[in-house]
């Protein structure tokens, strides 16, 4: 007999006019949560977790925008340059919306709020940003960073204060610039006393790999 799967849930929320949130629920009583951007892409990755035999755990992800640029400028706060520029505002719209309306959603929706231990918040390329500008800024919620191939435009501050999150990074070899990055932010975090693991993996930006660690990294969070 074949054990229960999950289910796919997704609602939206009145962020910027509705914003979608999507939300993997395992058959079995969440033990953890894994909060995202780029819902559309990383929600249904929850499947994996449970294939993956984890105990179980609820994966919330908010949906990115179709506007690439807005999309980036709501996931970091990076300093604008002379070739691009940040939106301090609109990304501090969309932390307000993350941190308190999608986490007000999970309690009242699933009845779920984790100690920081138990709560991780995950992210790919641009929204690998919003992950770690999430763990450093609110490391009272989320206890854990879990980031492949970040971008470039939020650096680690000249110090970082404790508490920090605890972080595991994973980039490819064949995207060099976002293997940088995330050296960047694993060098600083270790240096700052935080505990952090770093890996490469043979890929390029948005290959295969990201989906294939999304389990190793949720083991490596909350089976310990």
């Amino acid at each position: 007999m074949a054990s229960p799967t999950g289910r796919l849930v997704t609602e939206t929320l009145a962020f910027d006019g509705g914003r979608r949130v999507s939300a993997y629920v395992p058959a079995k009583q969440p033990e953890a949560i894994v909060y995202a951007g780029d819902g559309q892409l990383i929600a249904p990755w929850g499947r994996l977790l449970e294939a993956s035999g984890l105990p179980p755990v609820l994966v919330v992800a908010a949906h990115r925008v179709d506007d690439e640029l807005q999309r980036i400028r709501e996931y970091s706060p990076g300093e604008s340059s002379a070739q691009f520029t940040f939106d301090p505002e609109l990304f501090a719209a969309h932390e307000r919306f993350f941190v308190e309306d999608v986490r007000r959603w999970v309690r009242e929706r699933f009845g779920l709020a984790p100690p920081p231990e138990r709560t991780a918040v995950f992210g790919v390329s641009a929204s690998g940003e919003l992950a770690l500008a999430m763990g450093v800024r609110h490391p009272e919620t989320y206890g854990v960073v879990l980031c492949a191939s970040p971008g470039g435009g939020f650096r680690p501050p000249a110090v970082l204060e404790p508490p920090l999150p605890r972080a595991y990074f994973v980039a490819g070899t064949q995207e060099p610039f976002f293997l940088k990055n995330a050296a960047r932010w694993a060098t600083a975090l270790h240096e700052a006393e935080a505990e952090t693991v770093s890996v490469e993996r043979d890929g390029a930006h948005g290959g295969p790999f990201w989906k294939q660690e999304f389990p190793k990294m949720v083991a490596w969070a909350f089976t310990r």
